[in-house]
This record gives structure tokens, C-alpha cells and sequence, in this order.
């Protein structure tokens, strides 16, 4: 093998993980290739949200969430659907999950998503600034919005227990909720505003990110890693169609596919596909100004000004691919249910992407135990947009031997084995 096709570092997957692992390693000074079975922003990186959230900071995993789970499991336009078939890895996943639906592990799982978030916000605004990404970036809060009394306060719940995590929601009656945003229908109750949140077109910022990159990352497109070379102190190459490739350090980045990786390196990497759907439009007459989660409807609608877009829903059926209608039909529904004017002239695309779940709300950034140069940064949930910066910086910061920008032992694998 020609010296060229050895690095300091491979990032396997070209998503925003893998990205931004890339450009804190390349900052730090290392070498870095990724490779990319698709194209770089693929996957679940391409046409989610795009809402960068330090609100999220309680993982999907809350008490009550398995028994509005068993009401919706079987729905098929339901927030959260199901797929009736027998798949054990799932339902162990399922069961591990729904005995973390209780106070004490959601407040274990917020304190080190608020790190995580709190960190990423920081790191954007220097990324954009320093990098003048072109990605729609916008700092105008996210509104979650009520149709019913009962959602009111169930959220207001939620605000409550945000508060010692620095996370502020502001109430809106019905009055306040026009005024803020004229765009949502009269007949909703209320809504809370959380102020600190900001949103950007994730397709936007993974060309701008590469092309800030060009030059300093190599970029190996249409590139399947097919097998690692394990030796007893680690994985120093990867095979790929082709040919290998060589580096001192392998970070995993793959999303909802990173337990193909880390299987045959012994690692349990409790990650399961969590199907998201969304569709792409022209803007409405009427639309929105600041990105609108429908309560009732676990869907969200985000404006830009290039653009608009409605998404959301979790659907469990592992990897099967092609579009479900019926949870398209339902996002497009829940827009008519909160928005005056809720669809494009023209549909641009319909999407689905499998976000990486693991089933404690977490994700995993760290080395991998008995792999000493090879080191994970995957499972980030519905956070991986809004995790991105702090994810790649700690990966350069454990790769580098510096000091970690922030605590990482909540997000190492070893908790799983």
C-alpha cells in the first residue's frame, strides 16, 4: 500500500458525527480520512429538523412513556408506531428502555445531555463565525405549541423539572401565542416558548461543513468499510472495495449501523434504528417565523428562508427502508391540526432517515475497551444535530490526550458491557 493511503485518524461515516469528529481532529492537527458509504450528509444527517435544542434535555426514556407507548405501539399514523414482528434484539432493547422510564434515570441522562447541548451551542456559533457557514442559522427559540389544556400542563411539568438544568420555557396563553407567532391557528390553548433554542438546515451545513473541510479532510465517497484488521493492540486497517486503508487511530461514526461495527469488536452497542420521516415544501403564504413542535403530535414544522419543512414521528421496524405513507399522511395532518396555512405549493422531497437510539437516551463517545486505538461516537438519539460540535470535540479531545471538554465518563461504552 502506497504511503497516500494511510492516516493519522479515520472517521468511518461521513454524517454530521463523523464530520465533526473530522474537523476537531483536523484543528487539533491530525490527518484525518473519512470514509463514506454514501455521500457525506447522508442518512439521518440530510433532511431532519434541523433544530439545535438545549431544551432537549430529558431523553425520550421519561416516566409514563411506555404507557403512551402501548396506546400508539400498534398505530400506524401514531407518534410512536411499532412494527409487529419478532426481532429479539428489539424487544430486549425495548425492555431495557422501558425500565429507565422513571425519575432517577432521567435526571442521569439529563446531566449529561445538558453538557452535551450546552457545549454544542457554544461551538456553533464559533463554527459559523469562524468557518461563515452558509446553513440558514437562526437564534429565534422553538415553540412548543398545545391544542389542549392537558397538554398545557403536562408540560408544565416537564418546564418545572427543566429549571435546575438552566433550560427556561416561557407560557403563552392563547393571546401571547398569536402575538408571538400569527402563523399557528386561533384554536389552540397556548404554548411554551423556549427562547434559548435555535435551528439551521442540516443539508446546508453538512456541504458548507465539507467545503469548510476541503483541503484539510480527505473524503472517500461510495467507500464500504467490509471488514477491520483486529490485532491484540488494536485496528490499524480497514478494507473497503476499494482497497484498504491504514490509519493510527479508527473512530466509529455510523449512526444506527455502528453495532455492524462494533460487533466484531466485542463491544455491545445497544443501538437501534429509530425511523423519522419528513417532507420538504415551498413556504406556505402563511408560515411560520420559529420552528413550531406540535405537543400533542410529537411532529415539528421549521421554517428557513430558503425553505420549509415538516417532520418528526418514531417509527421502530429495524432497517426496512422505502417511505410509509400513512406516517407521511400523518405529519401533513398535524400541520392542518396547529397551522393556518401548514403545506407548500410544492413538495420538494419526502424523506426518512434512521436516527441511532440507544435505550437510555445517551450517547456513546469513547474508547473502545479492548480496542485501544479505536474509539466510538455514535447513539446520539434525536440529539444528533444539536450534539454534533461537543461530540467531535471530545473525540478529538480522547484521541489527542488533551483535557476533555467536558466530563466523558457518562457517554462511555462501558456501561453497556
Amino acid at each position: 500500500m502506497g504511503k497516500g493511503h494511510h492516516s493519522d485518524v479515520i472517521v468511518i461515516g461521513g454524517g454530521v458525527i463523523g464530520v465533526a469528529c473530522a474537523y476537531y481532529l483536523s484543528k487539533a492537527g491530525r490527518h484525518v480520512r473519512i470514509l463514506e458509504r454514501e455521500t457525506i450528509g447522508a442518512g439521518a444527517s440530510h433532511a431532519n429538523c434541523g433544530l439545535i435544542v438545549p431544551s432537549h434535555v430529558f431523553p425520550m426514556c421519561l416516566p409514563g412513556t411506555m404507557q403512551k407507548a402501548l396506546k400508539w405501539m400498534l398505530r400506524g399514523d401514531s407518534p410512536l408506531y411499532i412494527r409487529p414482528t419478532f426481532n429479539p434484539r428489539l424487544i430486549g432493547w425495548l425492555l431495557r428502555f422501558g425500565a429507565r422510564c422513571n425519575t432517577q434515570d432521567m435526571h442521569i441522562a439529563a446531566r449529561a445531555r445538558i453538557a452535551m447541548l450546552d457545549h454544542s451551542m457554544t461551538l456553533y456559533r464559533r463554527l459559523i463565525e469562524d468557518e461563515k457557514l452558509d446553513c440558514d442559522w437562526e437564534e429565534k427559540g422553538l415553540l412548543f405549541a398545545c391544542r389542549t389544556e392537558k397538554a398545557m400542563d403536562e408540560y408544565a411539568l416537564t418546564a418545572s423539572l427543566m429549571e435546575p438544568y438552566g433550560v427556561a420555557a416561557k407560557r403563552l396563553n392563547q393571546v401571547e401565542l398569536q402575538a408571538l407567532e400569527p402563523a399557528l391557528r386561533d384554536d389552540l390553548v397556548g404554548g411554551w416558548h423556549h427562547q434559548d433554542d435555535a435551528h439551521l438546515r442540516p443539508e446546508r451545513l453538512m456541504s458548507e461543513w465539507r467545503r469548510a473541510l476541503d483541503g484539510d479532510v480527505q473524503f472517500e465517497e461510495q467507500c464500504t468499510v467490509t471488514r477491520m484488521d483486529l490485532n491484540p493492540d488494536g485496528v490499524h486497517a480497514v478494507d473497503t472495495p476499494r482497497g484498504p486503508f491504514t490509519a493510527d487511530a479508527i473512530v466509529l461514526a455510523t449512526g444506527a449501523w455502528a453495532p455492524q461495527l462494533a460487533g466484531p469488536l466485542g463491544l455491545n452497542l445497544p443501538v437501534e434504528p429509530g425511523k423519522g420521516y419528513s417532507i420538504t415544501m415551498t413556504r406556505p403564504a402563511v408560515c411560520p417565523a420559529i420552528p413550531v413542535l406540535f405537543c400533542e403530535r410529537k411532529s415539528v414544522a421549521t421554517p428557513w428562508a430558503s425553505g420549509y419543512r415538516l417532520g418528526g414521528t418514531m417509527e421502530f421496524s429495524g432497517y426496512r427502508e422505502g417511505l410509509n405513507h400513512v406516517r407521511l399522511d400523518a405529519l401533513r395532518a398535524a400541520g392542518r391540526a396547529y397551522l393556518k396555512d401548514p403545506l407548500g405549493d410544492e413538495t420538494v422531497e419526502e424523506w426518512y432517515g434512521f436516527r441511532p437510539m440507544t435505550y437510555d437516551g445517551i450517547p456513546v463517545i469513547s474508547r473502545a475497551p479492548r480496542h485501544p486505538n479505536v474509539y466510538i461516537a455514535a447513539g446520539h438519539n434525536m440529539i444528533g444535530i444539536s450534539a454534533a460540535p461537543a461530540s467531535g470535540h471530545l473525540i478529538a479531545d480522547l484521541i489527542t490526550e488533551r483535557e476533555p471538554i467536558m466530563d466523558p465518563a457518562p457517554f462511555s461504552i462501558q456501561r453497556f458491557q
